[in-house]
C-alpha cells in the first residue's frame, strides 16, 4: 500500500542477482543494465498521459490556427470595405481608454499621497517618514544658516556704507 503513494523517485528496486554466466551471453551486461534502468509502470503511465495530452493540445492549436486563417480569409473584404469606419472608431476608443486609465491612475496616486500625509501628520510614522523628517531638518538648518549669513553680511555692508557715506 505504501508503494502506491510514494513518488517514482522514492521507489527503490531490489538489485537482481548476477546472472550465472554473464560472459556466455553476448551483450549480457548491457541487457542487465537496461533491465535495471527500465521505467516502472507509474513512470510509463505518466509518460503516456503526457504524450496523449500533448497530442490533444497540438491538435487544438492546429484547429485554432486553421480557424483564424479561414476567418481572416472570409472577413478581410468586409474589414477592408468598412475600414473608414473602424479606424477612427478604434482611435477614439483607444484615446478614451488611455484617458480613463490615466485618470484612474492619477486618482489612486493622489489618494495614496493624501493617505500618507494623513498618517504622517497624525504621528503614525508611515514608510519614508524618516526621510521626510531628515529633509525637513536639512531645509530648516540651511534656511537658518542663510539667515545668519545674511545678518552677518548685512551688518558688514551696513558698516561699509557708513564708511563710504558717513551721514547715511
Amino acid at each position: 500500500m505504501a508503494d502506491r503513494h510514494s513518488s517514482p523517485a522514492q521507489v527503490q528496486r531490489a538489485p537482481r542477482p548476477p546472472a550465472a554466466a554473464p560472459a556466455a551471453i553476448p551483450g549480457g551486461d548491457f541487457l542487465q543494465k537496461l533491465h535495471e534502468n527500465a521505467p516502472n509502470s507509474a513512470q510509463l503511465l505518466g509518460f503516456l498521459s503526457l504524450l496523449v495530452s500533448g497530442g490533444i493540445l497540438v491538435l487544438l492549436t492546429g484547429l485554432t490556427v486553421t480557424g483564424i486563417v479561414i476567418g481572416l480569409i472570409l472577413f478581410t473584404p468586409i474589414i477592408i470595405i468598412s475600414s473608414p469606419i473602424w479606424v477612427p472608431l478604434g482611435v477614439a476608443l483607444f484615446v478614451t481608454a488611455v484617458g480613463l486609465l490615466s485618470v484612474c491612475g492619477f486618482g489612486i496616486t493622489a489618494l495614496a499621497g493624501l493617505s500618507w500625509l494623513y498618517r504622517y501628520f497624525r504621528g503614525f510614522h508611515p514608510p519614508g517618514s524618516d526621510r521626510a523628517d531628515y529633509a525637513r531638518n536639512r531645509i530648516y538648518d540651511t534656511a537658518r544658516h542663510v539667515k545668519d549669513y545674511a545678518r552677518e553680511y548685512g551688518g558688514y555692508l551696513h558698516s561699509k556704507l557708513k564708511d563710504v557715506a558717513p551721514g547715511a
